[in-house]
């Protein structure tokens, strides 16, 4: 282990009430009537790809294209997709343990009635359908209808049963005859006859208890639940499984082999280290926390060690893992083991869209832009909207793609021109109107493309105040205010960003404050802030299971922590997968000095 990984452990150990274990092993909605068996419908939602929304069903983006053709050319909120059932098998989708039959929500459908209609147990459709809710169960949603489950059915077993049957006495028969016959005590003839202590007479008719082997079919206890029941399962209150102590596992690349750790390595050194001040944070308001480190490497191999550790197995939340071949043997083990799984790096991850315990801190670029679009949109449907087309190779396409048709469906007006040094203060200054603010969209988010265009905007700006000429801009543009922050001022800058640290706040400056007393030393000057980071999924999660419970999800929107760099807006991909952070900030650089952060809703 290194020096750095050694100071932290030691000084954390002395923090009374918490363990650490340190290992390095360790729209409108168009259904047709009468669904057909071999497609289902997917009703499109806010920063969707064709990609995702075949990947959460099993299906292949050709598959979407060849039953929706137009789809090739872009997809749009509120519109539906046919979709194509699983393992077809002469037109009906198999029902094979592990599989599922999507079914789109029809009208006056009920989950009773699904549950009839493909005889499966209610309760493994809500069992199947975590999200399932009175608020999720509506029509044109799209919902997993499970394989029948074995311990769901009803089940019929041979048994040995015993009944009585009446017998009538014969002539010269004694008590004796007839218990020999039956192979029954006399105490037990007497028992079911009290007559006979009178003694026994021909044409007596009495109970003889026989046993008798016989099939017999036991009905699951839901299988009785009324029509009414049934539905109220959508609206069954859930209670709040409280922990005693928040038992937390975290899997970080430390590399500890390394002699000097590389610039990625101290990245989640610095995430780890912000993590520990959660823990003492929370500590401090009586939280109690179990944290258990791993250095997971390189690769499985470390990995395949650390899963088989009894403090993963009875941990209440996992955090971390780097790579995509380590986060895929994690998400699977939370989901067998019931535990929550936070991704808090990498956006580029399928594990959250068909698993329910796996929450995903970086936002997907396609949701990413698609509410950057949104709140570009509402800040701006009254202004001026000029693109400029920087085309520099390093446009911000997909963004630029989300802001047109954004602006499109709300039909706000906007022009387009392309970059031009010599002419580009010529060129705007013919768009600009000086009844609405003017609103400046470059395309490209790099310094290079922001310093060729400030300087003339900068001139516009000045001599032309009644114009309020504007800029809009891209989250790195914040790495950027050693060189522009006097230029984002000037044009009342507004970014949108998943992240952003106000390093003039008062919580961003007693972070820094604490950082530097624990580690005697300074974050590094990247974007996101790793040390940062660590610390608001700290407070977050292991908060929001102190408070909630470990099914703290049922109440995700009753948890408002405001992070110091992360806004956490959670939000289930599907009925049964798990929770992505839509959360963007939208800042602004005021031309009074002043700079806010206010998120999108």
């Amino acid at each position: 282990m290194n020096k750095i990984n050694i100071y932290v452990l030691t000084l954390f150990l002395s923090l009374a009430g918490v363990s650490i274990h340190a290992q390095n092993n360790r729209s409108q909605v168009v259904i047709t009537s009468g669904q057909d068996n071999n497609v289902f419908f997917h009703t499109i939602e806010r920063g969707q790809t064709v990609y995702a929304i075949a990947t959460m069903y099993g299906v292949t983006p050709d598959d979407i294209y060849r039953l929706n053709p137009d789809s090739k050319e872009g997809i749009k909120a509120g519109a539906t997709l046919k979709i194509p059932q699983r393992d077809m098998v002469g037109g009906t989708a198999k029902k094979q343990d592990g599989n599922y039959i999507f079914h789109t929500i029809q009208p006056k459908e009920t989950l009773y009635s699904l549950s009839i209609r493909y005889t499966v147990p209610a309760t493994a459709i809500v069992k199947a359908n975590p999200g399932l809710s009175t608020s999720t169960f509506t029509i044109g949603k799209t919902i997993r209808i499970p394989a029948t489950q074995v311990e769901d059915l009803p089940t019929t077993e041979l048994k040995t049963i015993t009944k009585e049957i009446e017998y009538t006495v014969q002539k010269k028969e004694t008590m004796y005859r007839i218990c020999r016959k039956f192979n029954i005590s006399s105490y037990e003839l007497i028992k079911l006859n009290p007559k006979l202590k009178e003694g026994v007479k021909a044409g007596m008719v009495i109970k003889i208890p026989v046993q008798a082997e016989e099939n017999v079919t036991t009905e699951p206890a839901t299988a009785m639940l009324s029509e009414r029941d049934v539905n109220a399962l959508l609206s069954e209150p859930k209670s709040i499984e409280r922990v005693n102590s928040v038992k937390v596992a975290l899997l970080l690349p430390f590399m500890t082999n390394e002699a000097t750790p590389s610039t990625e390595t101290q990245r989640f050194i610095e995430y780890y280290e912000g993590f520990l001040l959660a823990v003492d944070s929370l500590k401090n308001t009586g939280c109690s926390v179990d944290l258990s480190v791993y250095d997971t490497g390189n690769g499985t191999k470390k990995l395949k060690e650390i899963l088989k550790e009894d403090a993963l197995k009875n941990a209440n939340l996992i955090i971390g893992a780097v790579q995509n071949d380590q986060i895929g043997p994690v998400a699977e083990f939370a989901q067998k083991n019931n535990i929550k799984y936070v991704i808090p790096f990498t956006s580029k991850n399928d594990d959250v869209l068909s698993n329910a315990y796996v929450y995903q801190v970086n936002t997907p670029h396609s949701y990413l832009y698609a509410k950057a679009a949104q709140g570009g949109c509402d800040l701006f449907a009254e202004d001026n909207i000029i693109l400029l087309n920087i085309r520099d190779g390093k446009d911000k396409t997909e963004f630029i793609k989300a802001f047109k048709a954004e602006m499109k469906q709300r039909q706000i007006p906007f022009t387009e021109i392309n970059y031009n040094a010599e002419t580009l203060t010529a060129d705007v200054d013919t768009l600009l109107r000086t009844d609405k603010r003017n609103v400046v969209v470059p395309t490209s988010g790099t310094l290079e493309a922001l310093n060729k265009i400030k300087s003339p905007l900068r001139m516009l700006a000045e001599t032309k105040p009644e114009c309020g000429l504007t800029l809009f801009g891209y989250p790195e543009w914040q790495t950027y205010t050693r060189d522009c922050l006097e230029d984002f001022y000037a044009l009342n800058t507004y970014i949108y960003s998943n992240f952003y640290a106000d390093n003039l706040s008062k919580e961003v400056a007693d972070f820094y404050t604490k950082y530097k007393n624990w580690y005697s030393k300074n974050l590094i000057n990247i974007f996101p802030k790793y040390g940062i980071l660590g610390f608001d999924t700290g407070m977050f999660f292991i908060g929001a299971i102190n408070k909630y419970g470990s099914n703290f999800e049922n109440n995700l929107d009753k948890i408002h922590y405001q992070g110091v760099q992360t806004g956490f807006d959670f939000h289930r991909v599907n009925n049964w997968g798990g929770f992505i952070n839509t959360n963007i900030f939208i800042v602004h650089y005021q031309s009074d000095f002043n700079v806010t952060r206010n998120e999108v809703r």
